[in-house]
């Protein structure tokens, strides 16, 4: 092997690990999932462009009967805040009550 084909493989090996290192760190200090109504509309309110009060308490009051366990809550907190918002406001065919 030449020294330039060694630190190629060195310099591959330094990415790959800082990489992997990467997701680890990510993994452990990824986004914290509350499993609660209060974490659900947090997440909503502040994937929301106008953040309104209204929006937050509408929420807070429609959470525990459409996020009846710990499980959905995590599943909604999970979602990308596109998907966030349009399971509570609707794709403008369907909308959550006012």
């Amino acid at each position: 092997m030449t020294p330039r084909a060694a630190l190629r493989a060195i310099a591959s090996a330094l990415v790959i690990a800082a990489a992997l290192t990467g997701c680890l760190i990510r993994g452990l200090t990824g986004p914290r999932y509350t499993g609660t109504c209060d974490g659900a509309c947090e997440h909503y309110v502040a994937c929301k462009a106008d953040h309104h009060e209204a929006d937050r308490q509408r929420c807070r009051a429609e959470c525990p009967t459409v996020l009846a366990d710990r499980d959905a809550a995590i599943a909604f907190e999970s979602l990308s805040c596109t998907d966030a918002v349009e399971f509570i406001d609707g794709d403008g065919r369907y909308t959550a009550e006012r």
